[in-house]
């Protein structure tokens, strides 16, 4: 067989470096009592590790940059548009490539174009943009997962999957005028980064097309999706991850896409679709707001980086690596007693901080806690998953808590190498073990709608809220003592 090692390492090596940013705990706290324990009002120099999200944080290759210094600024028909054009056609197979500055710009003029008081759109799972735009229409964000994509510790291998019996249970009694289009998160971000299998998808496809209803890829994470088919759906073993993406993207009438995932960008992305008069309609929306049909809010150099970076995220050593770090990091949590969303998926390893802080209700946000404690403790940021994001406000200021409890660990794309995510692991580990002493939290201050963006909040034992106080007046003094002139 020959020589053969087993230590797995990364599919690339490291070409420019960036130095981390080392702080105390005492530093910390202060950061975050200044921040409003919010940590994405958190400065990036306060952050060690940061897998706050997977999006526009990802490190590009030496092609890419070099493939900017000749991106073609032509306000109207620039040739890095129709390379741009090209490349997303030939893998998504759509007519209409309308290039947009970022994802949820793409969700604007889709549902803003679509969309109608009333009107219902289903999905596996929504995320936070994708269901704020929907409601900033009047429509209805409707989730409909599987059972076992509801539940972190079942294991299954597709739990981003969309329940067909409830899918046609609600076609049939809110009627097909009142569903403009059914969309499918691929992975399934809000459920635990899961994977949509190809049968499902096909299912999807074949009932939506049944009642005349179009169907939308949130397709910003479509290469993660293709191989997580490779490798648990048996009829692709031996297919590519582009064939596999291809035949995805077949069965669907559009999509929505960030190429700040698996564009492999900082920026940019795209509303592609089928239908002609669905396409000139978003075409004027886009020349409204985003800037000409052929650049649509991005510079030509950008549109040079994701034409790249749309066809190395294809490549199989690449999306081997991707993954197996992603399972590496969500087992060596499993191995220490730490209960996660089961099997890993794609982009991230999802902490179950409900079952952790079972002492903490969700009306105190656990999960934010969780979070919090593991930035203050060790420097790591991520984000939660839980009741702040995808709690359900009521008008009479009433909460309906999310389903589930979740801190997600987003890993941005060749950015980090083992031996951090192995401290990732230790630290969650640390904060894990002593989860009986976090308690909960409280919003001091919430804007109407995407609150976990600009929240503050406060700690809700009198103890939590002393201890920080501490901390943070004792940097205070350390700072005066360094910065005193000599």
């Amino acid at each position: 067989m020959g020589f053969q090692s087993s230590h797995a390492f990364e599919p690339f090596r490291i070409k420019s470096v960036e130095p981390l940013h080392f702080t105390s705990r005492a530093q910390r706290t202060a950061a975050l009592i200044e921040a409003g324990y919010n940590p994405f009002r958190l400065t990036a120099e306060q952050v060690l590790i940061d897998l706050l999200t997977d999006s526009g944080t990802s490190a590009m290759s030496a092609a890419q940059w070099g493939a900017m210094y000749v991106g073609d600024e032509a306000y109207a028909g620039s040739a890095s548009f129709l390379k741009f054009e090209r490349v997303a056609r030939e893998i998504t197979g759509f007519k209409h490539i309308l290039p947009v500055h970022q994802g949820r710009a793409a969700e604007r003029i889709l549902f803003g174009t679509v969309c109608k008081p009333g009107d219902v759109i289903p999905s596996n799972s929504h995320f936070d943009t994708t269901r704020a735009n929907i409601e900033a229409r009047g429509a209805e964000a409707l989730d409909l997962l599987i059972p076992e994509g509801r539940s972190p510790s079942a294991d299954h291998p597709f739990k981003g999957n969309v329940d067909l019996e409830r899918l046609e249970a609600t076609i049939l009694e809110r009627g097909v005028e009142r569903i403009p289009l059914c969309m499918i998160t691929i992975t399934n971000n809000a459920g635990g980064g899961q994977p949509v299998s190809m049968a499902n998808i096909r299912a999807v496809s074949e009932l939506c097309h049944r009642h005349g209803i179009p169907l939308f890829l949130d397709a910003c994470r479509f290469a993660e999706n293709a191989w997580l088919i490779k490798r648990r759906e048996a009829p692709y073993a031996d297919r590519s991850p582009r064939e596999i993406a291809q035949e995805m993207f077949s069965y669907a009438d559009g999509c929505t896409f960030s190429a700040k995932k698996d564009g492999l960008a900082n920026i940019g992305g795209f509303l592609a679709m089928r239908d002609d008069a669905w396409a000139q309609a978003c075409t004027d929306q886009l020349i409204l707001s985003e800037g000409f049909t052929t650049y649509g809010g991005l510079a030509g150099y950008d549109m040079e980086a994701i034409a790249l970076g749309l066809q190395e995220v294809l490549d199989e050593k690449y999306l081997e690596d991707r993954i197996a770090s992603v399972a590496e990091l969500g087992n060596r949590l499993l191995e220490a007693g730490v209960p996660i969303v089961r099997p890993t998926g794609g982009h991230a390893v999802y902490v179950d901080a409900g079952a952790i802080l079972s002492h903490v209700p969700p009306a105190e946000y656990p999960a934010w806690a969780f979070s919090v404690k593991l930035y203050q403790e060790a420097g790591i940021r991520s984000v939660e998953i839980g009741s702040v994001a995808f709690g359900r406000r009521h008008p009479d200021g009433t909460e309906e808590p999310a389903p589930t409890e979740l801190v997600r660990l987003a890993i941005p794309r060749r950015v980090y190498t083992r031996n951090h995510l192995a401290y990732v692991a230790d630290a969650v580990i640390y904060v894990a073990e002593r989860a009986r002493a976090i308690g909960g939290m409280r919003i001091t201050y919430q804007p109407a709608a995407m609150r976990h963006f600009t929240a503050r909040f406060a700690w809700l034992r009198p103890e939590d809220e002393e201890e920080a106080t501490g901390a943070a007046e004792a940097d205070s003094a350390l700072r005066e003592l360094v910065d005193r002139p000599r």
